[in-house]
């Protein structure tokens, strides 16, 4: 028996590292037998277990009733940590969201008393994925302490920003065995979305994106050196869509900018109802900071006015003033309009064609025709 901890609570945004700590667990619980063979499910997902097994294919067996499909799936997990290895490495069971089986007190307590009885010769890891930088749920910290009392280790795996992605290709790629130009490690992560800042971006699978990538890269040079065009060349753009970078756009009328962010986000399936929903929202308050404006109120009064944090006051008035009080009012209602067509209504009583296509040309046409610098 080696000296590894048996359980781990891994919580963060990058999934690839999540996964790369999983096996390097399997290793070192192994030691020189080899590997512990992996067992996964996923605590969250109501298709996992069915009456007896996991599900093997969509539709198969009716899935359980909640509390049925908690009590099983808690019985899985035991029968892979506790089972006894009686030829060759045992098991290291990964239970993924395991904060979903907190919600009722039996299955977290349940689970509780797994992670602090884990035999020799089995593990059991944890893993939380979050995104958007969210903090510990207050499950997660319960989930944290019974793991560190039991011996084993909290890691949290953030995202990585700009400048850590730019060095972590570099490192993944001589991993490889290839080296890149500087110019092409920048780009690959430009490509990949490490350079977009902001907060509402799901970054989970970035790394295991750009992972992807140079492996692919590794076999097109093997051994040799990335360069930019090769990265240009080969790899798609896979930036996220940031609704709060459209909504800025829009607010400063960077029209190109806003154009190119729509795509993005209507690309990974944001639905245009809950895009014009933010536009209205953003609108509305850039309506009402411009109105107390042009009324003599100095922007410095905003936030007590306003009930709004100085930060975001600042910001508004600052975009409330690119705009005239009619083109804000105009916007407004080309958006009612966009909206209403989007849903396939007509004042006039005719039925007007929808389509997700036509959908998209309309707001590009709204962005051009009512959020336009030309319009002052």
């Amino acid at each position: 028996m080696n000296g590894a901890a048996p359980v781990a609570y891994w919580w963060g945004e990058d999934a690839f590292a999540m996964d790369q700590a999983t096996h390097r667990m399997a290793q070192d619980l192994g030691g020189g037998s080899g590997p512990l063979e992996i067992w996964r499910v996923a605590a969250d997902d109501e298709s996992a277990v069915v009456e007896g097994t996991a599900a093997t294919a969509a539709g198969s067996t009716p899935p359980l009733a909640a509390g049925r499909r908690t009590a099983r799936l808690l019985d899985q997990i035991e029968q892979h940590v506790y089972a006894a290895p009686l030829f060759g490495g045992g098991t290291l069971a990964v239970v993924r969201q395991p904060v979903s089986l907190f919600r009722e007190t039996a299955a977290r307590d349940r689970l509780l008393s797994i992670i602090g009885s884990v035999p020799p010769g089995n593990g059991l890891a944890l893993l939380d994925l979050s995104a958007g930088g969210a903090r510990r749920t207050k499950s997660g910290e319960q989930l944290a302490e019974a793991v560190a009392a039991a011996g084993g280790r909290v890691v949290e795996f953030p995202a990585l920003t700009r400048d850590r992605m730019e060095r972590w290709i570099a490192a993944r790629a001589g991993e490889l065995g290839v080296g890149l130009e500087p110019g092409a490690v920048q780009l690959l992560a430009e490509r990949v979305g490490a350079y977009v800042r902001e907060g509402d971006v799901d970054r989970r699978r970035q790394t295991e994106l750009a992972n992807g990538e140079l492996e692919k890269l590794a076999l097109y040079r093997p051994g040799g050196t990335i360069s930019r065009a090769d990265v240009g060349e080969l790899v798609s753009e896979a930036v996220p869509g940031s609704m709060w970078a459209f909504l800025d756009a829009v607010g400063s009328r960077r029209v190109r900018q806003a154009v190119e962010l729509a795509g993005r986000l209507e690309a990974q399936g944001s639905p245009l109802p809950v895009i014009v929903s933010q536009l209205h929202r953003r609108l509305r308050d850039l309506l009402i900071i411009r109105e107390a404006l042009a009324g003599g109120t100095r922007a410095s009064e905003l936030p007590r006015l306003l009930k709004l944090q100085p930060f975001r006051a600042q910001k508004l008035s600052e975009q409330a003033v690119t705009w005239s009080l009619p083109g804000l009012e105009a916007a407004l209602e080309g958006l009612l309009q966009l909206d209403l067509d989007s849903k396939g209504i007509a004042l006039d009583g005719s039925t007007p064609v929808v389509s997700d296509d036509r959908s998209a040309l309309a707001l590009d046409v709204w962005l051009v025709e009512r959020v336009a610098e030309a319009e002052r």
